[in-house]
């Protein structure tokens, strides 16, 4: 049975994910800020109080999270490691079965142009199958299970990456305002962007080359979202 604890702290790691206080989130669900207050988890004379399905219902959709994603919170070991559901979010905790094996100091590589084909990555945006080649990160990514390896091609991400850079992808990641990111969309195109702004509708990014425009996308348009945590230069 799911307790009292396990169902606050799940509210509690979705809001932390999403640098979020638990008023903030009730705020962005549109719901009273004071809902998921610490002081209205227990009634007056001391009586547990529950989260209302609708309430969880209004969370899930306002922060694009999926009811897995939400269940994977429920593990008090969660913590931010855990995935946002759906586009934005897309992952869930830890490496998926049947993927790559734990890693040491290498992890898998594959080419920007390779990437919107299909097979290479899971639905969260972690990397599976094969065709990938392996590149030494320069620490070992003991905590970061998943971590894999995009190498730029050609000029369209100038100045910022030069056509054969190397850039560090961490799906499991936490994703903030002017990170940046590599994102794929559900039709194939992988683009590394800077992520201006984010909403429960759709994601604002900003071009690293000035010569391409700026893109909106639509989540329900967007595969997964990761950041880029190191590039080599």
């Amino acid at each position: 049975m799911l307790s009292h604890d396990q169902i606050w702290g799940a509210i509690d790691r979705l809001a932390e994910r999403h640098d979020l206080t638990p008023s903030g989130l009730a705020r962005r669900a549109g719901l009273d800020p004071t809902s998921f207050n610490k002081s209205k988890r227990l009634s007056a004379d001391g009586r547990l109080r529950w989260p209302s399905t609708e309430s969880i219902a209004k969370v899930l959709d306002a922060t694009g999270a999926s009811v897995e994603q939400f269940l994977v919170f429920l593990r008090p070991d969660a913590g931010l490691s855990g995935q946002l559901a759906g586009p934005l979010a897309g992952q869930v905790a830890g490496q998926p079965d049947g993927a790559f094996p734990p890693q040491g100091s290498s992890i898998p590589l594959l080419g920007f142009a390779q990437a919107g084909a299909g097979g290479f990555f899971d639905d969260g945006g972690f990397p599976v199958g094969h065709g990938w080649d392996v590149v030494e990160f320069p620490a070992a990514p003991a905590q970061k299970s998943g971590v894999y390896a995009l190498e730029v091609q050609g000029e369209s991400m100038l100045p910022l990456y030069r056509d054969g850079d190397v850039l560090i992808v961490a799906p499991g990641a936490q994703v903030r305002r002017n990170d940046r990111v590599v994102v794929r969309t559900c039709e194939g195109e992988v683009m590394a962007k800077v992520l201006l702004r984010q909403s429960p509708r759709s994601i604002e990014l900003m071009s690293l080359n000035p010569e391409h425009a700026n893109r909106t996308l639509e989540l329900s348009d967007v595969d997964w979202i990761a950041r880029i945590i190191w590039a080599s230069q």
